[in-house]
């Protein structure tokens, strides 16, 4: 069985964070890791070479393919901010459209500045996303 290309790592999140070139994005950052650390309870770890996660968990799907992963993460990629959340389906389609200006695929949502979306749709997203991942994957 393949090897999950992200995994945790031992970079420091600081650096990483410190590193980034634009202030705007850099300060979104800083704000998303304390939601998150708030939210959560656990801190910041970097997966890959881009993804700041808090808190894991082992999934295992129906097709046999399983790994580890963090519970909530986000990535301040330079064209977006991408958010990696498990919100159930219902809990997607009622905040979404409260949320502000972003776009989405199946499992990320992006969103270039925080300036342009709800911190408190985002809050709620966090802590529900939270409570789907953990019913979901029980450790």
């Amino acid at each position: 069985m393949a090897k999950n290309k992200t995994a945790e790592t031992k970079v420091s999140v600081a650096a990483y964070v410190k590193a980034i070139e634009d202030k705007e994005k850099r300060d979104d950052s800083l704000k998303v890791i304390e939601l998150m650390k708030s939210a959560s309870g656990f801190d910041p770890k970097m997966w890959g070479p881009s993804i700041i996660g808090f808190g894991f968990l082992h999934y295992k799907y129906e097709s046999g393919h399983e790994g580890d992963m963090p519970i909530i993460a986000f990535s301040p990629r330079k064209a977006a901010m991408v958010l990696y959340l498990g919100l159930s389906p219902a809990d997607r389609e009622a905040l979404l459209p409260k949320f502000g200006k972003h776009k989405t695929t199946k499992g990320c949502i992006y969103v270039k500045r925080l300036s342009e979306i709800d911190m408190t749709v985002l809050k709620q997203m966090i802590k529900l996303s939270l409570k789907n991942m953990k019913q979901k994957y029980p450790q």
